[in-house]
């Protein structure tokens, strides 16, 4: 980490490398994992934000992807299954000046925590949340999770699924998401950019990994064919400001792998905690003087 003086202020600009972001915990992640290229993604991206690890709050809840926060020199907090996204929305309220980010899989994300989802949108606090999604529960040996397509087969599925896939893209796209994306380990140069894009949106801010398992996935999943299949979104001019378009493109999530940014409303709304200090503001006014707080609960004869 190198500093450097600032031409016409009194103080130093401290310029951040990924490395700054990575903690000294190895991760237990199966060799080829797509989850390595998630955690280097996510480094790169908060180097260039150049925010010191103090001031960023990783959450995660259970799986493989939530081992992420300790992988990361950031404020970390492990939750319990599914519940990422209400602890982050408290600490992001308790404290507005961190920069907080969420991880998540497939399964945490939208199956337990599926209902989390929705209300995390609608509030738009100003969180980035990233799901690595690999169609399976890795974590626990491979079962179907939320993702994973009708008729796949695993250990507890022996003849087939009989249920449709939830549609990470579309799901928040239809409760209004202002900033929606996804990417692969396949491109990190994209990755890395599409998730600071993410953390730079002023507003609650969704991006889905397709994160290949390499142990349970299926060899169509992996990252060999993330490079056959992958259609850049950039390089197909795709205007984000176009919801109608993204919505379209998100429809085709499971039968094509766009990457890049499927939507960026243009003028974002105010966020759930600029409201918060609105309301605020004007409570302070009609507040009681601090002296005079208790005098209010004396008995009055």
């Amino acid at each position: 980490m190198t500093t450097l003086e600032a031409p016409t202020k009194p103080i130093s600009l401290t310029k951040f490398v990924p490395g700054d972001f990575k903690s000294d915990l190895k991760p237990i992640w199966c060799p080829g994992c797509g989850d390595f290229g998630v955690v280097t993604a996510i480094t790169r991206a908060l180097a260039n934000i150049a925010r010191p690890p103090h001031e960023i709050a990783f959450v995660s809840g259970i799986g493989c992807s939530s081992r992420i926060p300790g992988y990361t020199t950031a404020y970390g907090f492990n939750t319990v299954h599914g519940r990422s996204l209400p602890i982050a929305q408290g600490i992001k309220l308790a404290n507005p000046e961190l920069l907080v980010l969420v991880a998540s899989g497939d399964g945490d994300g939208f199956s337990i925590g599926g209902g989390h989802v929705a209300h995390a949108v609608r509030r738009n606090i100003d969180i980035t949340y990233i799901v690595m999604d690999n169609q399976i529960y890795g974590l626990t040996k491979g079962q179907l999770s939320p993702t994973s397509q009708r008729g796949r087969k695993t250990v507890t599925s022996s003849f087939g699924s009989l249920e449709d896939p939830v549609n990470p893209l579309l799901y928040v796209m239809g409760y209004g998401a202002n900033f929606v994306a996804q990417g692969t380990p396949a491109d990190m140069n994209q990755l890395a950019k599409i998730i600071e894009e993410a953390i730079r949106f002023p507003g609650f801010a969704f991006v889905n990994v397709q994160s290949p398992c390499v142990t349970y996935g299926m060899e169509d999943q992996q990252l060999k064919a993330h490079k056959t299949n992958m259609q850049n979104l950039e390089a197909l001019k795709h205007d984000t400001s176009d919801r109608a378009k993204a919505t379209e493109l998100a429809r085709e999530y499971g039968t094509k792998l766009h990457t890049g940014v499927l939507y960026r409303n243009p003028n974002p709304p105010p966020t759930y905690g600029h409201g918060v200090i609105e309301r605020h503001d004007v409570l302070k006014k009609q507040a009681v003087p601090r002296h005079e707080i208790l005098n209010r609960f004396k008995p009055t004869n």
